[in-house]
């Protein structure tokens, strides 16, 4: 047995095997803090709510936090920031654990493999991602497991690019950060990452247009598409804005990385996944960018991931498997 974990700034998702069919579960990475009175206890186990109690709070995890916040009137907090755990977030390990409890559950053997997807260094950024790496394969190893990590962006190669022995450009579009691995079967030739992602597109279409993130958010998670056609002035218009800023500065630093080693002459796929890749439209644009930009690399296609939420999940699956073999 083993099982894949993407640990993401908006997400956490869980992949393992049952039978011949893989199955996730999924959970927001999010979490409402609440003072505990037992009313309230008894409102949320009347409403199947999960929540935990530490001392005097009551903490309310994952997706029924976004439901609950507005009830409420209080915030959501989110344990990472763009792409790691947030320092300005006490409760981050404590609930981060918590979390991980939830998706990953018992292990069904001692030692169990679990693959974690990390990010990789930002090259635009100071981030550090060590400490985030180290942080979450204890917590996976005191709930008995065996834990390693592997970069996102090859987790999405192992995901979809089976069929070209693993070689090609896998790039995770997430809330905190934008991965990019490129690849040569299995073997990373360059992997980084931008320190730039839904979040980042967010907070500045929420700035451009007045509105607050979180109803930006909602917007381009339900119904936002990307078009020629928009409404200047609109949440949409400028949702479209930053998204092909995005587009354009990864392409930008993926052909200047590219440009400092020495690929081989192969045809290589891109495969685009994340949250943030879900939009309609979003491939057609990635498209017309790298043909404007260019990359010192012949692409033989290039296609969204079967599933965008999950691919990093299944890819880490995969590369855990392999290591119990």
């Amino acid at each position: 047995m083993a099982k894949g974990l993407d640990v993401g700034t908006m997400n956490i998702v869980c992949s393992e095997m049952e039978g011949d069919n893989v199955v996730f579960v999924q959970q927001r990475n999010a979490f409402l803090e609440l003072d505990y009175s037992d009313l309230t206890k008894m409102m949320l186990d009347n409403a199947n709510v999960q929540y935990v109690i530490r001392g005097d709070k009551i903490y309310i995890l994952g997706d029924d936090a976004l439901k609950f916040a507005t009830v409420f009137k209080k915030p959501v907090r989110r344990p990472m920031r763009t792409g790691i755990l947030s320092p300005e977030e006490k409760e981050a390990v404590p609930i981060i654990k918590l979390i991980l409890e939830k998706v990953l559950s018992s292990p069904s053997s001692n030692g169990e493999a679990v693959c974690i997807s990390s990010p990789a260094n930002p090259i635009d950024s100071d981030i550090d991602t060590i400490y985030h790496r180290k942080t979450l394969e204890a917590l996976v190893k005191k709930m008995g497991y065996t834990p390693f990590t592997i970069d996102e962006g090859l987790a999405v190669i192992y995901s979809e690019l089976a069929d070209n022995s693993f070689t090609g450009i896998g790039i995770s579009f997430g809330a905190g950060l934008t991965n990019v691995t490129v690849a040569y079967f299995a073997a990373p030739i360059v992997s980084f990452s931008i320190a730039r992602g839904g979040d980042w597109i967010d907070e500045n279409a929420a700035k451009a247009t007045g509105l607050p993130r979180e109803q930006v958010c909602a917007i381009k998670e339900s119904k936002f598409e990307l078009k020629y056609e928009v409404e200047l002035g609109s949440v949409e218009g400028a949702l479209a804005i930053y998204y092909d800023y995005l587009l354009t500065y990864v392409i930008e630093n993926l052909r200047r990385k590219l440009a400092e080693v020495s690929p081989p002459q192969v045809e290589f796929p891109v495969v685009l996944a994340g949250g943030t890749a879900k939009p309609k439209g979003f491939k057609e644009t990635f498209e017309e960018k790298i043909s404007k930009v260019g990359l010192p690399i012949d692409i033989s296609t290039i296609r969204i991931a079967r599933d965008p939420l999950l691919s990093v999940a299944r890819g880490c699956l995969i590369a855990a498997k392999t290591k119990e073999k």
